[in-house]
């Protein structure tokens, strides 16, 4: 009995079996084109998505040896700017130089002025004292009047200890 009832459960497996492989490859025979097209758009994909890849990658090299030239340039003009190794100039670079370093200095002193110019404002506003405003107008200058008249003054020129000078001022008198 154990080996009718292990027989039934076989073939009831097997019928089983049987059946899915039937709807696995009818499913198969439907789906089998629509995979392969699947699988042809992802490597077609893959490959034009390397493709993309590879061109940035070329263009990011080129860009970046671009920017390392920019840089080595940009060094060997501060150097120069500094005043390092100017003995592989020309007359017309050592020129430029001096155009350039002249032209910054004159930025730098008008920067300084105005700078200025702002603090003496502050000052004058914190003092109290009213800024003027637009007048470029020279003041009037006033001369100094002595309330005294001037007199002249002798002195004595004595060369030595002081010692002296006290002993010579006491004979005198």
């Amino acid at each position: 009995m154990k080996d009718v009832k292990s027989q039934m459960l076989y073939s009831s497996y097997l019928r089983q079996d049987v059946k899915s492989q039937m709807l696995y490859s009818s499913y198969l025979r439907q789906e089998k084109p629509e995979t392969i097209e699947r699988y042809r758009r992802h490597t077609k994909d893959a490959q034009t998505n390397n493709k993309s890849i590879e061109q940035n990658m070329q263009h990011l090299k080129h860009e970046a040896a671009t920017m390392m030239k920019k840089i080595e340039h940009l060094e060997v003009s501060k150097r120069r700017l500094l005043g390092e190794g100017l003995g592989t100039c020309s007359l017309e670079e050592l020129q430029q130089i001096e155009e350039q370093l002249e032209r910054s200095v004159s930025s730098i002193r008008a920067r300084k002025a105005q700078v200025f110019k702002e603090q003496i404002e502050q000052l004058k506003e914190k003092c109290g004292i009213q800024p003027q405003q637009g007048s470029n107008e020279p003041r009037e200058i006033i001369p100094y009047e002595e309330s005294s008249p001037s007199s002249d003054v002798e002195t004595e020129l004595f060369i030595g200890p002081p010692e002296g000078r006290t002993k010579r001022s006491r004979l005198q008198n």
